[in-house]
This record gives C-alpha cells, sequence and structure tokens, in this order.
C-alpha cells in the first residue's frame, strides 16, 4: 500500500488497546468557519465579543472545534469509514485558545461481538501535554476493509480547495525548504510560522531577538519545540542577517514578521547586496477570485509606488516569468487603465500602449501583453465585446498590472475583502523569493504564499535571476 494510502479498521481487526490520533493547530479561520457554520457571531474582534476570550484576551475556540476532532479521528481513521456513530459524551477540561496545537486520540476500551459495536476512551490534549478533552464515544465498528488517500481529510487551514489546490498538494509532497522568518515578533507571525512547519512547507529559522520572541511564543501560547532561533537585537540586524543567510545558501526564502516592508527590502536590495539582480523588485498578489475563471495576479500593489515605463516593463516581466514558472504557457496581461483608449491626457494609457508595443518587439517575453484595457474589458469578455475590443487578452487576463501602487493596492484588497479572494503575496526580483503578508492576513494567506514560494525554488526558476536560489 502507498504511504498516503489508509485504510480502515474493521471490527474483527480491532483489539482493546488500539490507538489513533490527528494533530491540529487551531487557528482564527478555523474558529471563524466553525461559528459560521453554526450560525454565531465571528469573534473576530475582542471587544466586540468579550464571552468569546479568557481573562488574557485569548480568543477561544468552541468546544465543538475539539469534538470535531474526535468525531474525524472515529470517521477517518479508527475505526475509519463505513463506522456508525451510536453516541459520545464529552467533558471540557480546559480552554481551547487560537495557536493550540491540539492532539486527538481514541482508544479501543471494549468490544461487543454481538452488534460489531465499540466503545472507545476519547481525548484531546494540547502543546503542553495537557488534556482539554476527555469522553467516551460507542460507534457499531465497519464490518469490511475500506482504502483512501490521507489527502482526503485535510482540514480547513490546509486551503486544499481552490484553484491554488493542486499546488499546495505538490508543495506538501516536496521535501521543506529553510526559511528565514525575518522578525517574527508577533503573535501571527510565530503561528504562521509554526504552521507553514506543521504543513510542511519551510523549516522556519527564526531570525530575531530570541527573548522577545519567547515571550511572544508564551504569551500566544504557542510551543515552538526545537525551531531554531537566530538571536539578533533587532529588526534592522534581523534583516541583515537573514539577507546574509540567504546569500550564503544557509535559507531559500525569506519571509517578512512583523518589521516594516522598507526594512527588509531596504538590506535586500542595498549596495553589494548578494540578493539584487538586473530586474527592478515588485511584488505580485496571487489570487484566488471566486467570481473569476481561473486564478488572477495584480501587480504591483506593495513596493513601486509610482513605477516609470521602464519599472514597468520589469514589474510586468517578474510576473510573466511567476506565472510560467507555476506552468502557465503564455501568461495574458492587461495593462490597466481607466479607459480602453490612448490619451495624452492619461499617462497610464500611454504606457500601456508602449507597453503592449514593447511585448510585440520582443523587450517582454513570454505573454500576449494588450493594454490599456479597462477593468471590466480585462475580465469580462461581454464587456470587451460591447465595446467592439478584439484582443486575444479581453476577457482572459491572467495578470493585471496596474497603473501605480494606490490603484494596485485598491483593486487587490477590494477582490479580498469584497469578492472573498485569497491572496497569496510574493516578492519577485531578487535571488530569492520573498514572502510579504499583511499583519491582517489570515492564515490561509500565509499558507498559500508559502506554497508558491516554495515551488519557486523547487523548480529553480526565481523570476529576475534565471538561475536557481
Amino acid at each position: 500500500m502507498a504511504d498516503n494510502q489508509l485504510r480502515n479498521r474493521p471490527f474483527e481487526e480491532l483489539r482493546v488497546g488500539d490507538t489513533a490520533s490527528l494533530v491540529r493547530m487551531v487557528g482564527h479561520i478555523e474558529i471563524d468557519l466553525l461559528a459560521a457554520m453554526i450560525g454565531g457571531s465571528t469573534p473576530m474582534r475582542i471587544d466586540m465579543t468579550p464571552q468569546a476570550t479568557t481573562p488574557t484576551n485569548d480568543i477561544l475556540a468552541d468546544g465543538l472545534w475539539t469534538g470535531s476532532l474526535v468525531s474525524a479521528v472515529l470517521g477517518a481513521r479508527l475505526p475509519g469509514p463505513g463506522t456508525v456513530y451510536l453516541e459520545q459524551d464529552f467533558r471540557f477540561v480546559k480552554p481551547v485558545t487560537a495557536g493550540d496545537r491540539i492532539t486527538a486520540t481514541v482508544r479501543v476500551a471494549q468490544k461487543i461481538p454481538e452488534n460489531r459495536t465499540v466503545i472507545l476512551e476519547t481525548t484531546c490534549s494540547n502543546q503542553k501535554g495537557e488534556f482539554v478533552l476527555t469522553g467516551t464515544a460507542t460507534v457499531i465498528a465497519p464490518d469490511r476493509e475500506v482504502q483512501w488517500t490521507e489527502t482526503s481529510f485535510c482540514g480547513p487551514s490546509s486551503i486544499h480547495a481552490g484553484r491554488y489546490g493542486a499546488f499546495v498538494r505538490e508543495a506538501r509532497s516536496l521535501p521543506p525548504v529553510r526559511a528565514a522568518i525575518v522578525h517574527p515578533c508577533s503573535a501571527g507571525a510565530i503561528l504562521a510560522a509554526v504552521e507553514v512547519r506543521e504543513q510542511g512547507l519551510f523549516e522556519p529559522l527564526l531570525v530575531g531577538p530570541e527573548a522577545k520572541i519567547r515571550a511572544v511564543a508564551d504569551a500566544a501560547r504557542v510551543d515552538l519545540g526545537d525551531i531554531a532561533i537566530e538571536d539578533v537585537p533587532h529588526s534592522h540586524a534581523a534583516a541583515a542577517r537573514a539577507v546574509e543567510l540567504a546569500e550564503c545558501g544557509a535559507v531559500s526564502v525569506l519571509v517578512k514578521g512583523s518589521l516594516h516592508t522598507d526594512e527588509l527590502l531596504g538590506a535586500v536590495i542595498a549596495p553589494g547586496s548578494g540578493l539584487r539582480t538586473e530586474r527592478r523588485v515588485s511584488h505580485v498578489f496571487a489570487l484566488d477570485v471566486p467570481a473569476y475563471h481561473k486564478p488572477l495576479i495584480v501587480t504591483d500593489a506593495a513596493i513601486n509606488i509610482q513605477p516609470t515605463l521602464d519599472q514597468k516593463r520589469d514589474i510586468c516581466q517578474n510576473a510573466v516569468d511567476f506565472l510560467r514558472a507555476l506552468g502557465v504557457e503564455e501568461p495574458r496581461v492587461a495593462v490597466l487603465a481607466a479607459v480602453e483608449t490612448v490619451n495624452p491626457r492619461m499617462p497610464s494609457t500611454l504606457d500601456a500602449a508602449a507597453l503592449t508595443v514593447m511585448a510585440a518587439r520582443g523587450q517582454i517575453t513570454g505573454a500576449r501583453v494588450d493594454g490599456p484595457l479597462a477593468f471590466d474589458n480585462a475580465i469580462n469578455l461581454d464587456a470587451a465585446n460591447t465595446k467592439g475590443i478584439v484582443s486575444a487578452v479581453a476577457g482572459e487576463a491572467d495578470i493585471l498590472l496596474v497603473p501605480d501602487l494606490e490603484a494596485g493596492n485598491m483593486l487587490a484588497k477590494q477582490l479580498i475583502y469584497f469578492a472573498g479572494a485569497t491572496a497569496a503575496g510574493i516578492v519577485l526580483g531578487a535571488r530569492v523569493p520573498i514572502v510579504l503578508t499583511s499583519r491582517s492576513d489570515s492564515l490561509s494567506a500565509r499558507i498559500a504564499s508559502a506554497t508558491l514560494a516554495k515551488l519557486l525554488v523547487a523548480r529553480n526558476r526565481v523570476p529576475g535571476t534565471g538561475a536557481s536560489t
């Protein structure tokens, strides 16, 4: 049987004392999804739902979350598919908060042959080994064997759904890559570091002041375990040290922690930095927009404020190379403006027209580029047809190249918050990919970003370098 194949345990095979477990980390996304499912208020803000927090302002997970882990073990592991759940009693021993790593375990306590009934002890324990839930389950065990693949039972934080699902599965199948988490001195940054390690994406190296990192982890009730820490005094030193580690090959990815973006990128592009390339560094939002029929890139929405024509050429080429590395053979680039005609009083339309010609002349390679295109006809073929636009890009854009940072940032955030998009954030143009996420990003967004960075490294195709990391 293949490594990723699992099988249930029919009644005849079960023995008293048999056990099975699964481990899950509880993050804000899990708390939110459960709250939405049962129709309660989503405890996103402590001041809105004080009943959902502890005296130390930790956000609590509903007891149903730990109970559902027990159900998952019974239904997926022991006895597994074919099990009929008859009865369950729970005792909630300790609270579970965001950041806890919970191990759910079931143990066969008694078998009743007359009707294939099995009584199991059920427990959940946290990262400190403390029981948070105890109880007893009564089930009817299956009478025949069933096999399935392990990936069929991923949790919500694994982002197995959506258009990036294949990327996530591929990234998990590859060995973890070493990533420097730069100045992870917030609970969100530490949670993300632990989560991407749990997901098998990165082997994190925390670069920052060790005492502060451990204090934040303790306050967030996160067990760092054997995660390595490179002790430096402050955020500027963390950025400089992380760049040194990347230059010598000790790490293959940089991940922004709780320092300012300017601090990290300033160290990356500083004179003499070994991470600089001939390209302008730029940022891509890789978006899974439910209302759009394929993945969508918005660039640049985070670094280049008012890029020149030459800088837009680099921004475009970085994004094209990024998608080609992910398997899109000839990305379609829509150069956005407010209108789809050239207007000398609107510089963005002039740049768009120039970029279109530059692509036709081989100054941008590997893509179809067209502009100026307004947003509606870039992503909607009916809108383009209504305006009489004939274009290989209109309605089929893979990349939206925006006029400036303000337009790009507002567009990306609207897609995230109004259209429900999941957004991965990556900085391109340096010799290693840089994961650049916001403090407000969900764990799912952070994992998506880590996934794409890992694939760039694994495929030895980091845009802007023409070579491996």
